[in-house]
C-alpha cells in the first residue's frame, strides 16, 4: 500500500476520519500501551472526540489543516491536522501553530505515511505561525517522542491531558 495517496481531508471524510481517530486511539492508547482508562471515560472521550459531528466541527475550525492517508481501496490509512496552539505553555499563543494528531492505523504502520503526513503538516505549520511550532505528547510514547526530536522539538513543559475523569501526563514540545 506505499501506493498510498496523501491529500487533504475533505467535510465528507469526517466520519471516516473520526472512525480511524476512535480506532488508532484504542490500538495505540489502550491495547498498545495498555493504559487502563475506565470504560465510561473511555467511551465519553471518544464519543466526544472522534463522533462524525465533533470531527466535522473540528475540521472546519478557522487556522486549522488536515491531510489524509488515502489507500488504493478509497479507506482512510493515516491522518495529520494542525491548528492555533492550545497547548497550555507560558509562551504559547493562539497564533502559534500546533500538531493536534498525527495518527497511523495498525495495519498501515511502518510505511512512512506518518514521517510523509508530518512533514506536510510541519511544512503547513511553519507558514501559518507567527512563533515556535508546539505538540503535545503522551510522557510514555518514546517512539514519537524520538521522532519529534528528529525533527528539532524539544519538550518545553509538561501537562495534565483528561481523558474523562483519568488524566494522561503529557509532555509540551517546542521547535523553534
Amino acid at each position: 500500500m506505499t501506493d498510498a495517496v496523501i491529500r487533504p481531508a475533505r467535510l465528507d471524510d469526517a466520519a471516516a476520519l473520526g472512525a480511524l481517530g476512535r480506532q488508532t486511539f484504542v490500538d495505540t492508547f489502550v491495547t498498545g500501551f495498555g493504559i487502563p482508562y475506565p470504560v465510561e471515560d473511555l467511551e465519553a472521550f471518544l464519543d466526544a472526540s472522534f463522533s462524525p459531528e465533533a470531527t466535522a466541527k473540528k475540521m472546519q475550525e478557522p487556522g486549522s489543516g488536515w491531510w489524509v492517508a488515502e489507500g488504493p481501496d478509497g479507506r482512510l490509512l493515516a491522518f495529520a491536522n494542525t491548528g492555533p496552539n492550545t497547548l497550555p505553555h507560558p509562551d504559547g499563543r493562539a497564533s502559534h501553530a500546533e500538531l493536534r494528531r498525527l495518527y497511523v492505523s495498525k495495519d498501515a504502520q511502518g510505511m512512512g505515511l506518518g514521517t510523509r503526513l508530518l512533514e506536510l503538516a510541519l511544512d503547513w505549520m511553519q507558514t501559518h505561525t507567527d512563533g515556535p511550532l508546539w505538540i503535545g505528547v503522551w510522557s510514555g510514547n518514546e517512539k514519537a517522542q524520538k521522532l519529534y526530536a528528529a525533527y528539532g522539538f524539544e519538550k518545553a513543559g509538561e501537562y495534565d491531558y483528561p481523558v474523562g475523569r483519568w488524566v494522561d501526563h503529557e509532555f509540551i514540545l517546542r521547535r523553534d
